[in-house]
């Protein structure tokens, strides 16, 4: 038996055996890490930094005012974003509000429409997220007609919106918790671990090589928290 006909043998056998999604969910039921979510949020502050992801701890009355200046610290003179969504309308007050402010842009056409002026003269992107992962570290982006796949994966730098609340201790419990099977998925929903990188080159590391050389994060911490305090701890 050739190793082809041994692997797709395999395959086929697998496939033909029962899943009992009771024992799925009860082995992940027990793989599942107890953590609290402060330890929750600090693994996945530690594993997004460690990626080289620019994460900042906000409060969700600030974050508007955070995202312009960082938009005017990296001199972003283009920015795509929702401006029907609440959080597009607040990005957008915000940023209206500066001096020099960005050109905002809308996807409003079809891409075959402004492709060159996506690819060639964006130079952001402002999206939300659905949840996020700690233990790997991953923001889930789930794309719609306002903030289709294209807002987080073409432009240079990709600025991200999450909230610590749906922060959840690995894929599964993230599925699960969200209702992925209930409300079903869109045609493409995206886990996003850190800016574009690939190291097919020589081996050598590099950055935006097929997507964001930077991922820029607004993670928004409940009112409560004292965020000097969390910052001292990572």
């Amino acid at each position: 038996m050739t190793a082809r006909a041994n692997i797709l043998g395999k395959l086929r056998a697998a496939a033909a055996q029962p899943v009992n999604s009771g024992d799925v969910g009860s082995y992940y039921q027990a793989a599942t890490p107890t953590w609290s979510a402060d330890d929750k949020l600090q693994r996945f502050v530690r594993a997004m930094r460690a990626v080289k992801t620019e994460v900042h701890l906000v409060h969700e009355a600030d974050w508007p005012q955070r995202l312009a200046a960082l938009l005017r610290d990296k001199g972003v003179r283009s920015l795509l974003l929702a401006p029907h969504t609440p959080h597009g309308q607040r990005a957008a007050q915000a940023i209206t509000s500066l001096p020099d402010a960005p050109r905002l842009h809308a996807f409003d056409r079809p891409i075959d429409a402004w492709k060159a002026e996506l690819f060639h003269n964006i130079d952001a992107g402002f999206t939300t997220t659905r949840a996020a992962i700690a233990e790997t570290g991953s923001l889930i982006v789930w794309p719609d007609a306002q903030e289709p796949r294209t807002m987080s994966l073409v432009p240079p730098i990709h600025f991200a919106l999450a909230h610590a609340e749906r922060l959840h201790a690995n894929f599964h419990e993230a599925i699960a918790r969200e209702g992925w099977a209930a409300s079903g998925m869109p045609s493409n929903a995206l886990l996003i671990s850190g800016p574009s990188k690939t190291s097919d080159i020589q081996q050598t590391l590099a950055y935006g090589a097929h997507g964001p050389r930077e991922l820029v994060l607004l993670l928004v911490v409940p009112d409560g928290t004292d965020i000097a305090a969390v910052e001292a701890t990572l």
